[in-house]
């Protein structure tokens, strides 16, 4: 069962300081399982034997298990204390990179596919529970998110761009995958340094009991649909941007290096955006322009991929994409101002939109295997994040508290 909630005092309650030391550490962790895939995915395939489509599973279970993850974890949270529920979260994800370096002979792919199962349920438990620590631990959850994302764009590019250098360093790819252990390792050891030292002062807040209200169902699913479409845009660049530009001609290093760079760029929109979005609780203006931004970085890599340095659109997309996770989760979180529900909210909005995203990697990667290129699968992302443009016109913040409904008696918290 959970623990007993400690006593909200000085002592124990973090600065601003050290929760973003905290919300970094964690946060680089939550990418490096799916970006290192993509840098060596050549050398991948020579040693398993895998297609596109094979590869795409890579991405696809680990994305469907963050989608799952969350609805699971929401469970969790009723027995589990959130300290335990991230500590073993980074646990999982730690042994989910060192199984990486084992060579299992004819098992070797599914293996692979193990592990990408075991680091997507771990990133699913931190995803769900993190943002909680910070609603209820900082009165500036928008600057605070920020600093997350950027950590979550950042811990992404540096995957993708030492990850060749790391195979080459040492020996292998195998190598070069088990090696985002280590930064698992540092922060497991730092989350529970960090959350024995201050005790957990945040579930202090969460000790205070609200009237449970639920978010009308129509708002629900447009958030949901919102963050289906941007995640779906995201984890296939992710996975398909590397094949990509080698099929324009760039080597495995040089693709892991543009990565790289596209995900450094979502890290200063990740601080960007929110820094922007914190001056008003209308976040409509800042969402539309990430999202645009995408839209124009997608058209642009469809139609011309040769025509001018792919850096312009790779500047478009890191900005429109690395803005984008952020924002849809501070407006998601503006809807409930109770800190467990808007939990509870977000971890509902990135299970459904995580499992749904999840199958456009591998639809992306039978139409590379069908028709030779990427170029229509890049076209139909632009069309669906223009639709999530017309949706984010809706998140009027006047109109969150009556969205909210009263939950019935005999429904659980």
């Amino acid at each position: 069962m959970s623990q007993p909630i400690p006593p909200h005092t000085p002592e124990n309650t973090p600065s601003s300081f050290s929760l973003v030391i905290i919300c970094l550490l964690i946060g680089i962790n939550l990418r490096p399982a799916l970006a290192a895939i993509g840098p060596v995915v050549t050398q991948l395939q020579q040693d398993t034997g895998l297609s596109f489509s094979g590869v795409a599973w890579l991405t696809l279970l680990p994305v469907l298990a963050m989608g799952i993850g969350c609805f699971i974890t929401l469970w969790l949270r009723r027995y589990i204390s959130l300290p335990h529920l991230i500590q073993s979260a980074l646990v999982l994800l730690l042994l989910a990179n060192l199984l990486r370096l084992m060579d299992a002979g004819s098992l070797n792919a599914a293996t692979l596919l193990l592990t990408a199962l075991l680091s997507g349920s771990g990133i699913a438990v931190i995803q769900t529970s993190l943002p909680i620590v910070i609603k209820s631990a900082t009165h500036d959850s928008a600057r605070m998110m920020g600093f997350y994302v950027s950590a979550i764009m950042a811990g992404a590019a540096l995957a993708a761009g030492l990850t060749p250098y790391l195979a080459q360093w040492l020996s292998g790819w195998r190598s070069a995958l088990a090696f985002w252990a280590l930064p698992a390792m540092i922060a497991a050891v730092a989350w529970g340094r960090w959350s024995s030292r201050h005790t957990m002062s945040f579930s202090s807040a969460l000790a205070t009991q609200t009237p449970v209200q639920h978010l009308h169902r129509s708002r629900l699913v447009s958030l949901i649909a919102t963050f289906s479409m941007a995640a779906a845009g995201y984890v296939c660049v992710l996975a398909w941007l590397p094949p990509f530009l080698m099929d324009l001609g760039y080597s495995s290093t040089q693709s892991g290096l543009l990565l790289g760079y596209l995900t450094a760029v979502e890290v200063i929109a990740g601080l960007l955006f929110p820094a922007w979005a914190a001056g008003s609780k209308d976040r409509r203006r800042v969402l539309f322009s990430v999202l645009l931004l995408s839209v124009l970085g997608f058209i642009w890599l469809a139609a011309f991929p040769r025509a001018t340095s792919v850096l312009l659109p790779l500047t478009l997309l890191g900005l429109g994409i690395g803005g984008q996770f952020p924002m849809i989760m501070i407006v998601t979180m503006d809807h409930h101002p109770d800190a467990r529900q808007a939990g509870s909210l977000i971890g509902k909005v990135q299970g459904y939109g995580y499992s749904l995203a999840a199958v456009t990697p591998l639809m992306m990667g039978n139409v590379r295997d069908q028709l030779g290129s990427f170029s229509a699968a890049w076209l139909a992302l632009a069309v669906m994040y223009g639709v999530a443009l017309l949706l984010c016109s809706r998140y009027n913040p006047g109109r969150y508290l009556q969205l909210l409904t009263p939950a019935e008696p005999s429904r659980s918290v």
